[in-house]
This record gives C-alpha cells, sequence and structure tokens, in this order.
C-alpha cells in the first residue's frame, strides 16, 4: 500500500527547475524539504523553494554540486532522511548511491549495483543482448587502446558514434563520417568524458540516419511490479541535447509501444532495478527499433508522462525508495504532452550559450500549460551551469491542440537581460514538418538555418520599440521600488527627443494621454508604453506587441517573437572619460576572442605558427559543452594570451593572429 509520508525530511542535491520541482512535490506531501547551494547560487531559486538551505562553497559544479562528500555532511547536518539527487552532477554517481547507502540516508533512486550495470553504456548494451532486445552493431570491447578502436572502426564503418561508456547527454559523443577524423574525434570524446564522468572509456556504434529517439518512463518498486508508462518522442534535439519531447510519439503505433514497453521492462528487471528510470531506443525508417541507454534517474522530460498519465512520478520515487508499494494498475494515457526547453542560447549564432543577469522574466499561465522554471527576474545565469532556464509544458486533447497551444504559450513568454532559444521555438511550432510529425533528429539540419530566424525580425519595429524602450529603462532600473511614483517628474523634463541607434535616428515623443513613447523614424510610427518588470507595449495603426527590453553595455536590446535585436547607442562626450572598455581603452586588431565565459581545455597553437582559415585553434568549455575557437581567416599567430586550465570571461583576448 502506497505511503502518504514516505520520509519526514529529504534533501535535494541539485539545482534549478529540478530542485524547485522536487520541493513542490515535498510541500504537497507535507515532506521537509532541504536545498544546497554554491556561492553562485546564493539567491537562487530553488534556496527559497525549500524549507531548508545548506551552503556547500564553491562555483564550478566540481568544487561544489558533485563534491558528495560536502552533500552527505549537509544530509548529516539537517538530519535528512533521505536525498533526491534529481538529473545530471550527481544523480548516476553509483558510488554517491553506495555513500548514501553507506552514511544511513535513503538514496531516491535505484541501487548502486543496478546503476552500475545500465550506467556502464557497455555493459548496458550486453544485458539487452542477453534479453533479447535488439541493438545496434558496433565495438563493446575492453581495450581503449587507439588500434583497437581504429581497427573497429574500419569494421563498423561509417558514419559511426563515437560514445562515453559513462555517460550521456551528448557529452563524450562525437560522429565520424571521415576514418581520417577517427583520431582527433576520439581525443576529443575521451578528454570530454574524462571531464564529465570521470571516465574516458568509449564504445562505437553504428550511426543511424534520421533515426527518431524514443524512450519508455519505468517506475519500479521493491515488490516486483515494474510499470512502463508509455513513451515519449525526444528526437529535435541540437547538439544531441534535446529541445522538444512529446508523449504520446507521432511514430508508435499501439503494437510498437507494447514491444517498446515490454523490452525497457525486460531490461529493467534483468538488473534488478527500482525506482525511476527511462530506456533509450532509437528508431530507424523502417520502424525498427534498438536499445541505446538506460538513464538510471528522473528524466528532464519527465513533465510529458506526468501530464498523459495524472502521476506525479516524484512522489512515486518517494514511495519505492522507502520500500512502498506502487499501483499496480497503469493509468491509461490521456491527451498530448509537448514539453520546450527554454535555454539561454543564440540560435541565430551557431547556439552560443548566454549568461549575464535576467531582467525580465514572465511565463506564460493559462489551463493547460505548466512552468518548471529554474529562474526569475534578478536571478544570474552562470557559465558555471547548464543554460537550461525553464521548461514549457503543454497538454491538450489532441496533438494538433498541443501544438496551438505551445505556439501561443511561447507567445506569451518573455525573458529580458539574456539571449534565448524562445524565438526558435517559436518558429519550430509553425514547421509543416513538426505539425506532421516527422521529428527525427535530423530535423533541425534539414529544416532550419539561422537566416530563416533572421528574416522573421521586422528590424524598423524593433529599432521603434527599442527607442521607446531606451527612454524609460534608465529610470525604471534607478527605481526598483515604483517606478510609476518617479516616472511622473521625470517625463516631464524633456517632451521630445531624438535617438541615434546603429547609426538610424529616432524620434521619440511623451505622449501624456497615451502613456507612452510616439516613437518615428522615415513613415512608420509606433506608441511605446511601459508595463511592468522590464515588458513594454508597442501598438501601431495595425497590431499591439509585448515585448521585453534590457540595457546592455552599449545601448539597448529588445525581443520580437522571442528573438532578440541589440542596438548601439552612441557614447555621449561626458562619457569618454570612463568609458573604458575590455580592452583597456583599445580594441586589439587580430584578436580572437572568447565567445563566452568558460574554462579553456586545450591550446593548439602557438606564436609564430602559420594557420589556415577556420582550422581550430583553442577548445573551451562552457555550460558543459566543449566549443572550438577557430581562425578568422588565414595568417599567423603572433601572440597566444592563456592556457589550458585557464578560467576566461566572455571577450577575453585568448590569441592575436596577423592576416595573411
Amino acid at each position: 500500500m502506497a505511503l502518504a509520508k514516505p520520509f519526514e525530511s529529504v534533501l535535494i542535491a541539485n539545482r534549478g527547475e529540478i530542485a524547485v520541482r522536487v520541493a513542490r512535490t515535498c510541500r504537497a506531501m507535507g515532506i521537509r524539504s532541504i536545498a544546497v547551494y554554491s556561492d553562485a547560487d546564493v539567491g537562487a531559486l530553488h534556496v527559497r523553494a525549500c524549507d531548508e538551505a545548506v551552503p556547500i562553497g564553491g562555483v564550478s559544479a566540481r568544487d561544489s554540486y558533485l563534491r558528495s562528500d560536502r552533500i552527505i555532511a549537509a544530509a548529516r547536518q539537517t538530519r535528512a532522511q533521505a536525498i533526491h539527487p534529481g538529473y545530471g552532477f550527481l544523480a548516476e554517481n553509483a558510488d554517491f548511491a553506495q555513500a548514501c547507502a553507506d552514511g544511513g540516508v535513503t538514496f531516491i533512486g535505484p541501487s548502486p549495483q543496478a546503476m552500475r550495470a545500465v550506467g556502464d553504456k557497455i555493459a548496458a548494451k550486453k544485458t539487452a543482448i542477453a534479453a533479447g532486445v535488439p541493438v545496434l552493431p558496433g565495438y563493446l570491447a575492453a581495450s581503449q587502446s587507439h588500434d583497437a578502436l581504429e581497427a573497429a572502426a574500419r569494421d563498423v564503418g561509417v558514419p559511426l558514434l563515437i560514445k562515453a561508456a559513462a555517460g550521456g547527454g551528448g557529452r563524450g559523443m562525437r560522429l565520424v563520417t571521415d576514418l581520417r577524423e577517427l583520431g582527433p574525434a576520439l581525443e576529443g570524446a575521451q578528454r570530454e568524458a574524462q571531464a564529465a564522468f570521470g571516465d574516458p572509456t568509449v564504445f562505437l556504434e553504428r550511426f543511424v540516419e534520421n533515426p527518431r529517439h524514443i524512450e519508455i518512463q519505468i517506475i519500479a518498486d521493491t515488490h516486483g511490479t515494474c510499470l512502463a508508462l508509455g513513451e515519449r518522442e525526444c528526437s529535435i534535439q541540437r547538439r544531441y541535447q534535446k529541445i522538444v519531447e512529446e508523449s504520446p510519439s507521432p511514430a508508435v503505433s499501439a503494437d510498437l509501444r507494447a514491444q517498446l514497453e515490454d523490452g525497457a521492462v525486460k531490461i529493467a528487471r534483468a538488473v534488478g532495478y527500482v525506482n525511476a528510470g527511462t530506456v533509450e531506443f532509437m528508431l530507424d525508417e523502417a520502424r525498427r527499433f534498438y536499445f541505446l541507454e538506460m538513464n538510471a534517474r528522473l528524466q528532464v522530460e519527465h513533465p510529458v508522462t506526468e501530464m498523459v498519465t495524472g502521476l506525479d512520478l516524484v512522489r512515486e520515487q518517494f514511495i519505492a525508495a522507502s520500500g512502498g508499494a506502487l499501483k499496480v494498475e497503469k493509468p491509461p494515457p490521456s491527451g498530448h504532452a509537448i514539453e520546450a526547453r527554454i535555454y539561454a542560447e543564440d540560435p541565430i549564432h551557431d547556439f552560443l550559450p548566454s549568461t549575464g543577469r535576467i531582467t525580465t522574466f514572465e511565463a506564460p499561465n493559462f489551463p493547460g500549460v505548466r512552468n518548471d522554471v529554474a529562474v526569475e527576474a534578478g536571478s544570474d545565469v552562470s557559465p558555471a551551469y547548464d543554460p537550461m532556464l525553464a521548461k514549457l509544458i503543454v497538454h491538450d486533447a489532441t496533438r494538433t491542440g498541443a501544438i496551438a497551444k505551445l505556439a501561443t504559450a511561447l507567445d506569451n513568454y518573455f525573458v529580458g537581460g539574456v539571449v534565448t532559444n524562445i524565438g526558435l521555438l517559436r518558429w519550430l511550432a509553425e514547421q509543416p514538418a513538426f505539425a506532421s510529425g516527422d521529428t527525427t533528429t535530423s530535423f533541425l539540419p534539414q529544416h532550419f538555418r539561422a537566416e530563416m530566424l533572421e528574416r522573421l525580425i521586422d528590424r524598423d519595429l524593433a529599432e521603434l520599440a527599442a527607442a521607446g524602450a531606451l527612454q524609460s529603462l534608465p529610470v525604471l532600473r534607478r527605481n526598483t521600488a515604483d517606478p510609476w511614483r518617479t516616472l511622473g517628474p521625470w517625463r516631464h523634463l524633456v517632451d521630445t527627443r531624438r535617438v541615434s541607434l546603429n547609426g538610424s535616428l529616432v524620434e521619440a515623443a511623451w505622449q501624456y494621454a497615451a502613456g507612452g513613447w510616439q516613437c518615428r523614424r522615415e513613415d512608420r510610427s509606433a506608441l511605446v508604453s511601459p508595463k511592468a518588470s522590464g515588458t513594454f507595449e508597442l501598438a501601431t495603426s495595425s497590431r499591439t506587441a509585448k515585448f521585453a527590453a534590457w540595457l546592455t553595455a552599449d545601448g539597448v536590446a529588445v525581443t520580437q517573437g522571442g528573438l532578440v535585436m541589440q542596438f548601439a547607442v552612441p557614447r555621449r562626450p561626458t562619457d569618454a572619460a570612463d568609458a573604458t572598455n575590455r580592452h583597456g581603452g583599445e580594441v586589439i586588431k587580430g584578436s580572437v576572442e572568447a565567445p563566452m565565459s568558460g574554462t579553456i581545455v586545450k591550446v593548439n597553437v602557438k606564436p609564430g605558427e602559420i594557420v589556415s582559415a577556420f582550422q581550430v585553434l583553442l577548445v573551451m568549455e562552457a555550460m558543459k559543452m566543449e566549443h572550438a575557437i577557430v581562425a578568422p581567416y588565414p595568417g599567423t599567430i603572433t601572440a597566444v594570451k592563456t592556457e589550458a586550465a585557464r578560467s576566461v570571461m566572455a571577450g577575453d583576448v585568448l590569441a592575436e593572429i596577423s592576416e595573411a
């Protein structure tokens, strides 16, 4: 029988939206929730979402959320009965699960033995083979010598994937389409696997063109019950990271669903798995399925399963971990759910992570919409952690209705201070291929180009929005308590202003009756009215739209349909004395700069070396991913300004190059 309150207290060994989400179930069940936080997360939302909070120091994950000793100490300090690891960090660390058991604290997840059995991707594939579940051809042997891997690659053939044996989420993964690329790809995959999981072991797997990524949610207890709760379609990805998930999959029939669920349960039972887990499969164009891996934790995308089953999977995790019995009956699915991940990244500029302080955060709120959020206005987006800010989940009776609801929800999602992928998600919701269910892992490469988003921006209208916002933002920023008490005397100082934005001149005149700025440029005009929390309303003769705006280092930025436009404003002469920029007052010609804050992991060049255009000069790690820094043109390296293991800030000069 399910227990009403399986634990008195639970420590949540994570941060962000998953920590907030676990705390929500704790509160609903009357369980005392305990947060841990790094030095970078002192004021984070998850800290306030819990009943108690314990500092664990550090800024980077390796100095905080990956410190199992500090997590266990925090549990002892607060007398927590159990630890929920969330996902990522220590969630699939068998040694941490064992340390919890040794310390007398219940780990809310599978046993260390089961975790090891499925956590090693090579061992998990062998388990699947023994259970009669199909797997892709590849190399699963123990030898990690270059010769053995190279020989295996020739046998497997290209294209092939190199994958980390100890992890997932796209880390330690490389696609090889030419065997001449194998050496650097192996080196990069092994280095990333070591950094992410502490284990450089990799395996090889035949790459399937245009597959679907299908996963089965399971939940099991200690009484012999193992339930498969239907599938999730997780095919739309960028850099092997999922961005949209849905349940049920438009490609899975009732018969195929039964086969997938049967395979998932067989693998879980084979390793004695208890608690929530996800068994991932690949579906090829002929609808043949192959086992990929099992994630021994709660998945990021678990809310879509919750929306169609009505279950609270965290509650079920608590029950299973405490030794209670799960419901024997599998809930029948109801309707269709879609999840979209909101990332702080720029899809127009190769999905570069965006960091900074969030000035506006307004999530949509209407029936059939769920928001699992990690941030709020005033939160800092740090390069030390994953760039996901929130998850938007919608539910409707039909898939068509869910897509329409997703589009409406994204239209009402406003984030300021950082660039997000909201515009990309809004574009995706209107794509015919998405509507028809043609969602393979090749969706973005086949359908998306950055210029598609750029064409959606009405630059003239964005200029008018920026000009109007620029008049109010300095005052709104200075008066944080109640800006409307101070706008009265401020706005009487001047009725008309001229603003130069990226070289264009816009005239802004305050309209007393309308309570906004009438902005004009040539033959276009719009009324821009300040609203709340850094949002504004723009009204023309034919449309009204809401947008977010914020001040930047050199001007102002505005959102338009989730996309961001930035405008430079000339500095006043009086500002010149203290307007030193990040290079100390001068721009270094031929400099190669860090596109974001992060850590240098490899330097490939030295002074005097001749390089070709787009040659990889350095490799940096930021927000859990590696990024190649390339030469902008052919030339000679005149200076290298950094070294491996050094932390750098966005805009720091990494190297100097003279053009050939």
